[in-house]
């Protein structure tokens, strides 16, 4: 067998069943002749995009794989990399390399040695006797601890070599392995949390990827402690009815989620880095903080963790009901806290209300929002953002419900991402309303990859708000911007997406967002791509926007 048939086969042994890619790589063919359906984007960034939603919503049950040439395909692939990494995404990367011999010579791009940074491992095969070896790895290194994309380089001339056909048959998938924290940590931190007088739980990105959501249910209702969410981690439970869900916390908070952060006395924090970084939840000083993880990397990182405790957020979750249950010993907890949490999301949507249901016109992006929650169930649905505007104003305001009824994203701000993650999960969860909400400058970076929702039957639902600015950029570019009117940006995406072969519609009342929603999702459900161009004004209403520092 050829040594491309071979990874080809492992990738089937795996559970891969599609390969997102860009030509021209041989990966591709030996991966059709096998039954692997190739999904071929118009770029490699987007290609990422579609790989990096379908890991997100399937959740490894089917592993993600993307595939690109070398050279200017796998350079063209890095800005997705870079958001799958920094948002810990599992995927596999499989990017054909330059022959050995004329590889890591300038001015030959080394995917190697220039994803290394961006990877959680990258490993090159060089040898053709080593491609199962280097398989196993990588799926080993995808699927166990901190989630995360890796890579395997397949040179030209190693992908055409023949090795024995017994390197495929003795082949075994890798296994997820898990493990439990430190027994005494879990006693101690759950100590402190049954003591706490305001406790909350922040649950990251890990809660979603353990698939762990449950047990972060049965643990707040269990102490009564209320819930808010990192921005990836927003879905891990029910804003949209759960009565100990405080919302999202990042650069941008919900109301609720910025009052208790800012009064509790404990910070339960799940499932998530605590990174310092401009779109992080930032924990206010004087407060204890238990921390779970399963990379002791994160650990007392930038927050000293009072009560650290390394392990896998299902398992970890597990061992702090039982021991939270000993503590209690079923004991009714003071459910005060729900009133409170009802009281405090009651007057924040209560102020926001004028905004979600604003008739002024040009159309207010709020009411935007507003309108989707009101004619599509969130349960039926999976909604992403994009950078900007559309990020800062979808996470406090949209209230998702089932877990990955939401992706949130953003540690690496590449504008046009969300177009691509609402291809993945449309593959990945067919019978679901998938949306993602652009800006004018997003599409502008991706919206041609709108034919590929078309060509490859992906009917999704793309929402352009358009305002023809940079709007987030007003505060930065004033001077530029009255001079040579630098924020201007512009054109009819409708009719772009029209051209693509889609269903557009432009939409310039605010009393038509609505309906046009519901004429949206009946196209998507009979098999059509749909867009929708609403006509918008500079909104730039952040909720709580930076707090905390």
């Amino acid at each position: 067998m050829r040594v491309v048939d071979v990874i080809a086969g492992i990738l089937k042994r795996e559970g891969v069943r599609n390969l997102k890619c860009y030509p021209t790589t041989v990966q591709i063919e030996a991966a059709a002749a096998i039954g692997i359906r190739p999904i071929v984007c118009r770029q490699e960034r987007v290609g990422v995009g579609i790989a990096d939603g379908f890991a997100r919503v399937t959740n490894g049950a089917s592993p993600s794989v993307f595939t690109m040439q070398y050279g200017p395909g796998a350079e063209n692939a890095f800005p997705g990399i870079s958001t799958a990494y920094s948002d810990s995404t599992p995927m596999l990367l499989l990017p054909l390399g330059h022959a050995r011999g004329r590889d890591r010579v300038f001015p030959m791009f080394s995917s190697v040695d220039s994803y290394a940074s961006v990877t959680k491992s990258a490993e090159q095969i060089n040898v053709p006797e080593r491609a199962a070896d280097a398989m196993r790895r990588a799926f080993h290194a995808m699927r166990n601890g901190r989630p995360g994309p890796v890579l395997v380089e397949l040179p030209e001339d190693v992908a055409g070599a023949e090795v024995s056909e017994d390197m495929l048959a003795g082949y075994t998938p890798v296994k997820r392995t898990r493990a439990q924290a430190d027994p005494q940590d879990v006693e101690s931190a759950a100590e402190a949390l049954v003591e706490a007088k305001r406790p909350v739980i922040l649950a990251g990105a890990g809660v979603l990827y353990a698939e762990a959501t449950g047990e972060l249910r049965e643990l707040a209702e269990l102490i009564q402690v209320p819930v808010l969410t990192t921005m990836e981690g927003k879905s891990a439970i029910s804003e949209a009815n759960h009565p100990l869900a405080l919302g999202v916390g990042s650069s941008v908070m919900a109301g609720p989620a910025y009052h208790f952060l800012r009064d509790a006395d404990l910070v339960f924090a799940v499932g998530t880095s605590l990174t310092d970084h401009g779109l992080a939840t930032r924990v206010p000083g004087g407060k204890t903080i238990v921390h779970a993880t399963n990379d002791s990397v994160d650990i007392n990182k930038n927050y000293a963790a009072d009560h650290p405790a390394l392990g896998d957020a299902k398992l970890v979750l597990r061992q702090f009901i039982d021991c939270c249950a000993e503590r209690v010993k079923g004991a009714e907890r003071d459910k005060s806290v729900q009133a409170q949490v009802a009281e405090a999301r009651k007057a924040w949507l209560d102020e926001w209300a004028p905004k979600l249901t604003s008739d002024e016109k040009p159309i207010n992006p709020y009411r935007v929002i507003g309108e989707l929650m009101r004619n599509v169930p969130a349960a039926e649905a999976i909604a992403t953002h994009d950078s900007g505007n559309p990020r800062y104003e979808m996470l406090p305001m949209y209230l998702c419900d089932t877990p990955r009824s939401y992706l949130g994203w953003g540690k690496s701000h590449q504008l046009g991402t969300g177009l691509g993650l609402a291809m993945g999960a449309k593959l990945a969860a067919p019978e679901k309303f998938c949306v993602n909400f652009m800006g004018d400058a997003a599409f502008g970076m991706t919206g041609l990859d709108f034919e590929t929702a078309v060509r490859e039957n992906f009917p999704i639902c793309t929402v352009v708000l358009k305002n023809s600015t940079m709007a987030v950029e007003t505060n930065h570019m004033a001077l530029s911007h009255e001079k040579y009117g630098t924020r201007d940006v512009g054109g009819e995406y409708a009719d772009i997406a029209r051209a693509l072969g889609g269903w557009a519609k432009r939409v310039e009342e605010p009393g038509e967002v609505g309906p046009a929603f519901l004429e949206a999702r009946r196209v998507t459900e009979e098999g059509t791509p749909a867009l929708l161009e609403f006509i918008t004004s500079e909104e730039m209403g952040y909720s709580h926007p930076r707090p905390f520092g």
